[in-house]
C-alpha cells in the first residue's frame, strides 16, 4: 500500500510512499505508547498483545496468558469480579487500572502507574504534618513564661509527635538538674537529679555543653539508666538527645526515645526533633530570664514598697497604697515610719509623692526614704529633715523630679492624747476627724521639695483625743477622675465628707472606706499613685463612766504660724 499526493479538485489521490499494512501499524503505535496496555479476549481472558510499558508494570508477562495468573492479583481479581476498575498498592508502588469493551470479542486494560504521584502526595502530606505540628509547638510554648509550664508543653508535645516518651533535663543548679517527663501510660513527671547522674546518660552532658546532636545511630540505646524512664516500659530501642539552644548558653536538653527492638529515629526524624528543640530552647531560655527579672524585681521592690507598719503604744497607725499600674506595684508615692531611736522616744512618720511614677519615680522614692532615715538617726526635726532634702536634691542634679511631702514626729500626750508636729513641703495639708464628726485641716504649708534653694516651712502641731484621727494623704486621692461624667476629679469636698462619715471608725475601717469609695469614683482605674497613712488615738472608757470627775477637753490645734480651720461636713 503507498500514501496518495493531493490533487485537484475531483481528482483521485496518487499513491506516492508506500504504508505499512494497517496491522503492523497499529500494532507500531501499540507499542510506543507510553501508557500500559494489554488487549484480551472476551471469552477466556486471554492477553492478545501487552506494550513494553504493560511488561514493565507486570514482570514476565506475555501473548497467550491468562489474565487469572499474571503477577498482579489487583489485575486478576478486577477481571475475575468483572469489574470496570481497580487500584493497587502494595510496596511502595501504586497501580491503577481501567477496562473499556472494544468489541464483542475483546476488551482492554489500560494501566497506569501512580507510584511517583503517590509518593510526592505522602511527602508533602508528610510535610504538611510536620509544619502543622510546628506551627502548633510555636503556638503553645509562646503562651507561656513559666519555666515549669513551659518544660510539661515541651514534653506533651515530644511525646504525642516526635518518640514514645520524652525528658527535658535543665542546666543544673546547686549541683541539682531539674527534669521534667512524659512516659507512655503515665502522667507528666517532675523531679531532680544529682548533676554527676547527668553522664550515665549517652550524650546527654554534649547537649548539655551546647554540643551539635549525636546522631541517634551512634548511641547506645541500652546504656540508658534506670531513672530516665520508668520500669515497665520495655527496652529502649532508640535514643536521641537533642540541646535545647538558649540565649548565648544552652537552656537544657530534650530526650527522645522509642521502645521496641526494631525502633529508629530516621535522618527525617532528627532533623524535626532539632527544628521543634530550637523553638522550645527559644521558649525555655525566655522563661529562664523573664524569672530572673521577675527575681530581680521582687528584691528591689522588696525595699521600695512601703513598710510594715509596727505596733507602737499609745496609737494606732494605718497605711494603704497603691499603684498606678497594675504589672508594677511600685510608684512615686509613698510613706514611712520611723520608731524611736536613742534618747528619743517619738515616732517619725513620713509621706510624700515623687513626681510622677513608675520604676523612675520608685527609685528616687527609695533615696528620699534613706535620707529621711539617716536624719532621723540624728534626731532632726520635721521642718530641718524637709530643708535637708532639699539641699539633698539639689546636689543630685536632678532638676526635674521634685518631691512634695508631709513629715512629722509622734509622741503621747496627757490624758491619752497624741500629739502630732508636723512639717509640710507643698504637699496636701494633712486632715484630722474629731470625735464630733468635724474634719479640720492641719494649717502647716511650704515649698516644693528639691526645686528651690531656698526652703520655706510652716510647720503645725495637733493633739488628738482617744478616738480621733489624722489623714495623711497623696494628691492621687483628690484627683482621682471618674464619677458620672468620667473625667471628674474626686475633690477635697468629697474627701472631708467621706472622712467625716467614718466618725467612730477603726483607723483601719476608716482608711479602707475611704481606698473603696476612691476606686469606685474612678471604676478602678487609677491614673496616678495613691497613698495614705492614718495616725489615730486609741478610743477609751470616758472616765465619767467610771466615777471620775474630769470634764471632756475640747480637742484643739496648736499652731504659731497660723489659725486653725475647722469644717464640718454635710450630708
Amino acid at each position: 500500500m503507498t500514501a496518495r499526493t493531493p490533487a485537484g479538485a475531483g481528482e483521485p489521490l496518487t499513491p506516492t510512499v508506500p504504508v505499512p499494512p494497517a496491522p503492523a501499524l497499529l500494532r507500531a503505535a501499540f507499542e510506543a505508547s507510553t501508557e500500559a496496555m494489554l488487549l484480551c479476549t472476551s471469552d477466556e481472558h486471554l492477553v492478545v498483545l501487552a506494550n513494553a510499558e504493560a511488561r514493565r508494570l507486570v514482570p514476565g508477562l506475555l501473548p497467550g496468558d491468562d489474565i487469572a495468573t499474571v503477577r498482579l492479583p489487583a489485575l486478576s481479581r478486577a477481571t475475575a469480579e468483572n469489574t470496570d476498575s481497580f487500584r493497587y498498592s502494595d510496596g511502595g508502588r501504586c497501580v491503577y487500572g481501567m477496562r473499556r469493551q472494544l468489541d464483542d470479542r475483546h476488551y482492554a486494560w489500560f494501566l497506569r502507574d501512580h507510584t511517583d504521584a503517590h509518593e510526592r502526595e505522602a511527602a508533602l502530606e508528610i510535610e504538611r504534618s510536620r509544619t502543622a505540628f510546628l506551627a502548633e509547638a510555636g503556638r503553645r510554648l509562646s503562651a507561656s513564661l513559666h519555666v515549669r509550664r513551659c518544660s510539661r508543653t515541651i514534653v506533651e508535645l515530644a511525646a504525642a509527635h516526635l518518640a514514645d516518651a520524652a525528658v527535658v533535663v535543665l542546666p543544673a543548679k546547686r549541683r541539682q538538674s531539674a527534669w521534667t517527663r512524659l512516659a507512655p501510660g503515665r502522667p507528666v513527671e517532675e523531679g531532680t537529679q544529682r548533676e554527676h547522674r547527668l553522664a550515665d546518660v549517652p550524650g546527654l552532658l554534649e547537649a548539655l555543653g551546647g554540643f551539635p546532636p549525636i546522631p541517634s545511630r551512634w548511641l547506645d540505646a541500652g546504656q540508658a539508666p534506670d531513672w530516665l524512664f520508668p520500669a515497665g516500659l520495655g527496652p529502649v530501642g532508640a535514643l536521641l538527645v537533642v540541646p535545647l539552644p538558649g540565649n548565648a548558653e544552652p537552656a537544657g536538653a530534650l530526650i527522645l526515645a522509642r521502645f521496641g527492638a526494631g525502633a529508629v529515629f530516621s535522618d527525617q526524624d532528627e532533623l524535626l526533633a532539632r527544628v521543634f528543640a530550637a523553638r522550645a530552647g527559644a521558649a525555655v531560655s525566655a522563661a529562664m530570664l523573664y524569672r530572673e527579672q521577675v527575681d530581680t524585681t521582687a528584691v528591689l521592690q522588696a525595699d521600695l514598697l512601703p513598710p510594715e507598719l509596727p505596733s507602737l503604744d499609745g496609737f494606732e497607725l494605718t497605711g494603704s497604697y497603691q499603684a498606678a499600674g497594675e504589672a508594677l506595684r511600685i510608684g512615686g508615692d509613698f510613706y514611712d515610719v520611723f520608731g524611736p531611736t536613742g534618747d528619743s522616744t517619738d515616732t517619725v512618720i513620713a509621706l510624700g509623692d515623687v513626681c510622677g511614677h513608675g520604676p523612675e519615680a520608685a527609685v528616687l522614692t527609695g533615696k528620699v526614704r534613706q535620707t529621711l532615715r539617716a536624719l532621723r538617726l540624728v534626731q532632726a526635726r520635721p521642718e530641718a529633715m524637709l530643708k535637708v532634702l532639699n539641699e539633698a536634691l539639689l546636689q543630685s542634679g536632678r532638676r526635674h523630679r521634685f518631691v512634695t511631702m508631709v513629715v512629722g514626729s509622734i509622741s503621747r500626750a496627757e490624758h491619752g492624747r497624741v500629739r502630732l508636729d508636723l512639717a509640710s513641703g507643698g504637699h496636701p495639708a494633712p486632715l484630722v476627724l474629731r470625735n464630733d464628726g468635724v474634719v479640720e485641716e492641719v494649717p502647716t504649708s511650704g515649698t516644693l521639695i528639691g526645686v528651690m534653694a531656698r526652703t520655706v516651712v510652716h510647720p503645725a502641731a495637733v493633739e488628738l483625743a482617744p478616738g480621733e484621727l489624722c489623714l495623711l494623704y497623696s494628691d492621687g486621692l483628690t484627683e482621682a477622675r471618674g464619677g458620672p461624667s468620667g473625667g471628674e476629679q474626686y475633690g477635697e469636698t468629697r474627701l472631708r465628707h467621706a472622712l467625716s462619715e467614718c466618725q467612730g471608725m477603726p483607723g483601719a475601717a476608716t482608711v479602707e472606706r475611704i481606698r473603696q469609695l476612691v476606686s469606685d469614683w474612678a471604676r478602678g482605674g487609677n491614673q496616678d499613685d495613691i497613698a495614705m497613712l492614718a495616725i489615730r488615738a486609741p478610743s477609751r472608757t470616758p472616765l465619767s463612766l467610771r466615777g471620775g470627775g474630769v470634764p471632756a477637753a475640747s480637742p484643739y490645734l496648736i499652731t504659731a504660724q497660723q489659725g486653725s480651720r475647722r469644717t464640718r461636713a454635710r450630708s
